[in-house]
């Protein structure tokens, strides 16, 4: 018998797949809206049944290549915001603090081939340690704290003999206790103490029309004090327990249920993935007199593919460095004489895709100059540096080191020129690389630099957070394509 059209299709299918003729789909991934740069973290998940390259339509995204994958950003590699400086690494004298930097994204971060790097810095320079203190004598004992029976009676000592510097303590207790007895017998009559709360109705609900109602009742006990026994004390008077009527109980009630679900919006987004909405309502039956309204979430959402990219706005690059200060229509030298120049720098509008928005302003900058390259100018020796970073921060005997320098004092040269053809004031700035000269100090002429140990130094670790597991409350999407 003849095969139909339709039962030769998977055949067909089947020969095409064994000949090469059709392309394997891409893997799939977990696509989350947000990833955190802070903590290296996916949020927000959208749905498990897209490939990586349409999750990424949209730089902000985020993905896994499988549950128990770290999370990894669609956005190209760069490095995050320094972490907070650790706390010193000693509570006293001389330690270190440390912060690091993570490395999120595709691609790599320049030169760096780790994907953390760390710094050093030296802490508590001026502190000091706690010194202990020394206790007093003990003073007498006090009287007993009851006159029939047995009581307990107290002594104390100061902290004074040395007195604790920079938040010493001295070591035990202040206070010394013992018991006492008075050689004496006293009654002791039984109290109430307070009565408990109110005990829950007998029922949740009254029925309607005649019939028992439910009721509910309190205790309280004869302990606040219980009556002694010898010599015997007075029992309580009246009873341990009470009974209250509940009034206002509402009629037993009637639980709500589901609906069928019914679709409610749109895709949430233009560009890339988003959200579409399903709603349903608790009305098959509704609840009535307080039942309990239908258990989990009215709405719900899947994955919808608009399969278009977002659009990314342009940035700008780093200014290059000044040109050097010359004048075109001046055919002599500038250098070292009381002549202006004119420096340009430029910068690039880089990495706008799919109609982003250009970057606002100029992608040049003109300013005045006066040439100062290479000349012999009077200098002065600056005041010492803060101490710099401890390098290396990773390796063995980091080290920590400041300087002084021999910077130039300039000419007095006019440094404010009006514009032509405005009221403008231009400012005029000196370029180049002059020759200072200084007094040598300690045998250098234009620089001292001293260095030191870094102490107490910290290890490097990775942070605790580079990924974070599945909520276990998330229910996987699926992606609806539009």
């Amino acid at each position: 018998m003849m095969l139909s059209w339709l039962n030769r299709v998977p055949l067909l299918l089947a020969v095409a797949w064994g000949l090469g003729g059709l392309e394997t789909p891409a893997e799939a991934v977990l696509c989350y809206e947000i990833f955190d740069d802070t903590s290296g973290s996916c949020q927000q998940l959208l749905g498990d049944g897209l490939s990586q390259e349409d999750c990424c339509l949209n730089l902000q995204y985020g993905f896994r290549l499988h549950k128990d994958a770290p999370c990894e950003a669609c956005h190209p590699a760069a490095w995050n915001e320094w972490s907070p400086w650790t706390p010193c690494s000693v509570s006293c004298g001389e330690g270190t603090q440390q912060r690091s930097q993570a490395c999120y994204g595709q691609g790599d971060c320049g030169q760096e081939q780790e994907p953390r790097r760390w710094e050093l810095k030296p802490c508590g320079l001026d502190g000091c340690c706690p010194v202990m203190g020394g206790w007093s004598e003990w003073a007498a004992w006090g009287p007993c704290s009851v006159t029939c029976l047995k009581g307990v009676q107290t002594r104390e000592r100061t902290c004074t003999n040395p007195a604790p510097q920079c938040g010493g303590t001295c070591p035990g207790s202040n206070v010394e206790a013992r018991s006492c007895d008075t050689l004496q017998i006293c009654p002791t009559h039984g109290n109430w103490g307070s009565w408990e709360p109110w005990g829950a109705c007998s029922a949740t609900c009254t029925p309607e029309g005649s019939g028992p109602k439910p009721d509910k009742q309190r205790r309280r006990q004869c302990n606040n004090p219980a009556p002694s026994l010898n010599p015997l004390g007075n029992r309580c008077p009246g009873n341990d327990r009470e009974f209250q009527a509940c009034a206002g109980l509402p009629f037993c009630p009637q639980d709500g249920n589901w609906g069928n679900w019914r679709p409610s919006s749109d895709c949430s987004v233009t560009c890339a993935v988003g959200r579409q909405l399903e709603k349903r309502l608790c009305d098959s039956p509704a609840p009535k007199y307080g039942g309990q309204t239908c258990r989990g979430p009215d709405t719900r959402s899947f994955a919808c593919n608009t399969g278009v990219p977002c659009p990314v706005d342009g940035h700008w690059t780093e200014w290059t460095p000044w040109s050097s200060c010359s004048r075109h229509t001046f055919t002599g030298r500038i250098e070292c004489r009381e002549i202006r120049g004119l420096q340009k720098r430029t910068r690039k509008c880089v990495d706008r895709t799919h109609d982003g928005k250009r970057c606002p302003g100029e992608y040049n900058e003109m300013r005045n100059c006066y040439s100062v390259e290479r000349c012999m100018l009077p200098g002065n020796w600056t005041d010492w540096s803060p101490w710099s970073l401890c390098e290396p921060p990773c390796g063995e005997n980091p080290m920590r080191s400041r300087k002084r320098e021999c910077k130039p004092t300039y000419p007095n040269y006019p440094m404010d020129i009006q514009a032509q053809g405005s009221a403008k004031m231009l400012n005029t700035s000196f370029w180049g690389r002059p020759l200072p000269k200084c007094e040598p100090l300690e045998g250098q002429r234009l620089q001292l630099v001293e260095t030191a140990p870094c102490q107490n130094v910290l290890p490097c670790s990775d942070s605790p957070h580079d990924f974070l597991p599945l909520p276990e409350t998330v229910t996987l999407g699926h992606v609806v394509p539009l």
